[in-house]
């Protein structure tokens, strides 16, 4: 099953990192913009989503993460969706909907790292790291590649996330007392 190390941070502007991202790239590596809807669905273990591109082609990802600051494994099955309109309204009429996440994002590929520059509609701006384990590579590999592009980056301790955008979200629908 496919793993990788990732990473999550706030940041103050996508613009003033992305060049530092693609100094990471390789030479012939351009970053490529890409928008992304992703609904949530309850489910009894990990989370699942739907994730639909600009084009209208989907995917639907189940993954297993911890919700932690810092570098943690996640591992994943993705499966393409042909019709993701119709698979969307099957998922929410069997499991329901816990919300939705729309973003626009910027990858930039360096060495095994996807580094994700997201501006998340009603969040703002963020950094992901996704380290791809290699066969045989350990955690710890993928964690000590993530804390140095971190550093690389220039992105600080504190701005360091735990969970995924949806609790953000999630959190920041939640009634004050």
């Amino acid at each position: 099953m496919p793993a990788n190390v990732e990473i999550k941070a706030r940041i103050e502007n996508i613009d003033d990192l992305l060049p530092r991202a693609q100094a990471l790239a390789e030479e012939d590596e351009h970053p490529q913009l890409i928008h992304q809807d992703d609904t949530f669905f309850r489910v009894p273990h990990g989370r699942l989503k739907l994730r639909v591109f600009s084009d209208g082609a989907g995917e639907l990802i189940h993954y297993h993460r911890p919700d932690a600051e810092g570098p943690k494994v996640s591992d994943y099955v993705i499966t393409p969706a042909a019709d993701p309109d119709s698979l969307r309204e099957a998922l929410e009429r069997a499991c329901g909907v816990l919300g939705r996440v729309v973003k626009r994002r910027i990858l930039v590929l360096a060495g095994q790292t996807r580094i994700h520059l997201d501006h998340v509609e009603n969040l703002g701006d963020f950094l992901e790291l996704e380290v791809v384990l290699r066969e045989g590579q350990t955690e710890a590999e993928g964690t000590a590649i993530a804390r140095q592009l971190l550093d690389v980056l220039g992105v600080k301790p504190e701005q360091l996330i735990s969970g995924a955008y949806l609790d953000l979200l999630l959190d920041d629908a939640t009634p004050g007392p």
